[in-house]
């Protein structure tokens, strides 16, 4: 990751929640947030996380939206 890309990334607030109803309910969401910004932070909360780890439900948010997963770091990741 570039140093830009992680300043950007570090610097992000967050702008979607993943929750219950899981990744599919955010997919849009995210792809339209992508379209309007560089980088765009996702936080799954701990609903969202029953089946799964943080990466897992990253990549298939990723998959869903068209992003790529910059970092994942805790309960959040970042997309570009």
């Amino acid at each position: 990751m570039s140093e830009d890309l992680a300043k950007q990334a570090h610097e992000a607030d967050v702008t979607v929640w993943v929750g219950k109803a899981g990744v599919d309910a955010v997919a849009d969401e995210l792809s339209d947030q992508l379209d309007d910004r560089d980088v765009v932070k996702v936080k799954f909360l701990r609903s969202a996380r029953g089946d799964g780890s943080t990466e897992e439900l990253a990549d298939e948010l990723a998959d869903l939206s068209g992003g790529d997963v910059v970092e994942t770091r805790g309960n959040t990741a970042v997309y570009q």
